[in-house]
């Protein structure tokens, strides 16, 4: 997040966030590797640590405050969390029995320290847009993996891919359509929506969630975001 301080002009910050995030995905490795059932399961894990250590080089290199701060901390740590339900992507049937409740546990505390970063940036004196992006674009990967993992696991139809990946969709829009890339005005409407997804998709990993039930409440989830999204696109593209 960007600081009242002065910006720094040395790299270090942003080598040593990039290298948390790599010493934290491996530590995420080695947890998975007790959840995962056999080399393919660990697979997307390791394909995990290499993606997200050169996206996170290539992210910072905009990175101008001081120090990283405690939110930014926060959130990657949710990161490390989010890479834990690749094991299960790769393997449906982690998300059945003691194992299943525990992703689950798992997705609840991912969901729960979401409102913890917010909080710490603005005590903090660090909110900024930069902070703001990257706790966005986990909280986007989270909702990607578990709608993947719902798919997966049987629970919902291939349809329930559209609701972890609609933000990806929005931003694609945005190239052929560029009023829809104009930043938005902080909407509490849409930080509800955004922990109803997270919350309904979370919920989808739980043993107890089968179909038809699943599916509903999937459905629900779903026709909230687009309404959610279609209010926003109608915003943009009516601005001149």
């Amino acid at each position: 997040m960007h600081s009242a301080e002065p910006p720094s002009r040395r790299p270090g910050p942003a080598l040593l966030f990039g290298a948390s995030a790599g010493g934290l995905a491996v530590a995420v490795t080695l947890a998975s590797r007790a959840l995962a059932d056999g080399a393919a399961a660990l697979a997307p894990v390791l394909g995990f640590v290499l993606a997200s250590g050169i996206a996170a080089v290539a992210f910072l290199q905009g990175w101008k405050a001081a120090r990283v701060g405690p939110a930014n901390a926060v959130t990657l740590g949710r990161l490390a969390l989010v890479s834990l339900f690749l094991a299960p992507l790769a393997d449906p049937g982690l998300t059945q029995g003691a194992t299943g409740w525990g992703l689950f546990a798992l997705a609840l505390l991912a969901l729960a320290l979401d409102g913890v970063d917010g909080s710490l940036a603005r005590r903090s004196g660090l909110a900024g847009p930069w902070g703001a992006r990257f706790d966005m674009e986990v909280d986007a990967l989270f909702g990607l993996i578990l709608a993947a993992l719902a798919w997966r696991s049987g629970v919902a139809g291939a349809w329930v891919l559209s609701l972890g990946a609609m933000r990806y969709l929005f931003v694609l829009s945005g190239r052929v359509w560029p009023r829809l890339t104009a930043p938005l005005p902080d909407s509490l409407r849409r930080k509800t929506v955004c922990v109803v997804q997270i919350g309904t998709l979370a919920a989808l990993v739980a043993p107890v969630a089968v179909p038809p039930g699943s599916q509903y409440a999937a459905l629900a989830a779903l026709g909230l975001l687009t309404w959610s999204f279609a209010v926003d696109i109608r915003w943009l593209m009516r601005r001149r």
